[in-house]
């Protein structure tokens, strides 16, 4: 009747330790796939990952078929030159056991923002293009 069984484990990704008020899908949720691996589990479970609506729940999405930006690597942004040391250095305090979306909104956005204009003023032509194609098609 069952042709093979596998486990896995829930976990959202906001739900990740980080230094951004929040996880996001960067560095802890790469390290969270190498424990699966290790763990030998082999579904990852998440709640949607469509941007939030009404009191910030995953289920109260705005679209079905978005991401949520605020699940957005600031690390990644910085990897590849779109943010700086400098642009994260004013990260809010904040409680590391609970999420508050005001701040975290206020503050994502004011960093997704200087990564735009920093990519808007520094990308290459082939990376301007590759944003230009993904518009034109989504």
């Amino acid at each position: 009747m069952f042709e093979s069984r596998a486990s896995g484990i829930l976990a959202h990704p906001t739900s990740f330790p980080s230094p951004y008020m929040m996880g996001d899908l960067g560095k802890g949720a790469y390290a969270f796939v190498d424990f699966m691996k290790a763990a030998k589990q082999k579904l990852w479970q998440v709640l949607p990952l469509g941007p939030t609506g009404y009191g910030d729940s995953p289920y109260q999405s705005f679209s079905s078929f978005a991401g949520n930006h605020y699940l957005i690597s600031f690390d990644r942004l910085k990897e590849d030159g779109f943010l700086s040391e400098g642009d994260l250095a004013g990260i809010p305090a904040f409680d590391p056991h609970r999420i508050d979306y005001g701040p975290v909104i206020i503050f994502k956005m004011r960093m997704l923002r200087t990564a735009f204009e920093n990519f808007m003023a520094n990308a290459t032509s082939k990376q301007k293009k590759q944003l230009n194609n993904f518009c034109n098609t989504n």
